[in-house]
């Protein structure tokens, strides 16, 4: 049993936890660590070579922390020493260890992005979500939001990243990449993710979104059309699905109200009512999270750091939803 310090008595005297204390104990409660660590452990240097390694829960914790602060390196390792909240969840004692420094913690991330460790963490949640039943299958709801890149280009080339590229929305232009969702109808957690370029329309990333025992698949007016669509209509599982999509405003036609009731909005209204389920995890991963620009240089690193955002999101989604004791029992 770990001996307390006078700085923990202390901090154990107050009268109210700050909601970043609350956030950190509810996830370390649910991240099933034990899991996660076996997912890395045999990628990780053995240490007999060069100096000791940390282990491999510090670095995990630590990377954690960086994703769901949104924090560089160095800002993340001078977070810690400052928050007793964060040195608390990193169980993390400087008479015993130092916290890792910014480079440790850039070669950990690397080593994830080698090994597509967010993919593989996303489909563990995913799997115990469904063990439980949390997650109903039946239907889908598809969607895609833009992640800008900052407008720097301040490296080597002196140019923009070469794998992102720009795109309108609106009257606006963007320049970065696109995540593509489906998001479980029943329950609004996050199922299937895709990372495009920003140039690339919604409706080329429909069919890998689609699971095989959907019946309905709701979308926005971006996806008018999607049962045509070559790869949708040859195939004779979701060529049967039943697509709900959301008419485009220009499109529907000014009648009288029939009783007071105009019933092409209200249906409209209908289909967005439940659609509006898939804005949750962007919500949280864009706003909670901070992940509005681009971090790093290249789709597969930051397609790494969105399996973990959403696998987070999910565990956060279950927690917000008083379902957490469900999910980690047994």
């Amino acid at each position: 049993m770990k001996q307390q310090t006078f700085t923990d008595f202390e901090y154990n005297q107050r009268k109210k936890k700050t909601r970043r204390e609350e956030f950190l104990d509810a996830m370390d409660a649910m991240i099933p660590w034990s899991a996660w660590i076996a997912m890395i452990l045999p990628f990780y240097p053995s240490g007999k070579r060069g100096r000791p390694v940390k282990g491999i829960e510090t670095m995990l914790r630590m990377y954690l922390m960086q994703i769901w602060f949104n924090l560089s390196d160095i800002a993340i390792e001078d977070a810690i020493y400052d928050s007793y909240a964060m040195r608390s969840f990193m169980r993390i004692d400087f008479n015993q260890e130092q916290v890792p420094d910014s480079t440790t913690l850039l070669k950990f991330r690397h080593l994830l992005e080698q090994h597509h460790i967010g993919e593989r963490i996303f489909a563990d949640v995913k799997t115990r979500l469904e063990e439980k039943g949390l997650i109903m299958h039946g239907g889908t709801i598809v969607d895609a939001t833009i992640i800008s890149t900052p407008s720097s280009t301040k490296n080597k080339e002196g140019k923009r990243d070469p794998e992102m590229h720009q795109t309108k929305k609106g009257n606006q232009w963007y320049h970065g990449m696109k995540i593509h969702a489906g998001v479980d109808a029943g329950s609004g957690y996050v199922h299937t993710i895709t990372a495009t370029a920003a140039n690339i329309h919604d409706i080329q990333e429909t069919s890998k979104l689609i699971r095989d025992d959907d019946n309905v698949v709701y979308g926005d007016s971006g996806y008018t059309g999607i049962e045509k669509r070559p790869e949708i209509a040859g195939d004779s599982q979701k060529s049967q699905i039943e697509y709900i999509i959301n008419r485009r405003p220009s499109s529907m036609k000014t009648k009288v109200p029939y009783n007071g009731i105009n019933w092409e909005k209200e249906i409209e209204h209908r289909k967005s009512a439940t659609r509006c389920k898939v804005e949750h995890p962007f919500l949280i991963v864009k706003k909670y999270f901070g992940y509005v620009k681009v971090a790093y240089r290249g789709l597969a690193k930051n397609f790494n750091r969105f399996n973990m955002l959403f696998a987070c999101g999910n565990l956060l989604m279950v927690h917000r939803a008083g379902r957490a004791a469900e999910l980690t029992m047994g």
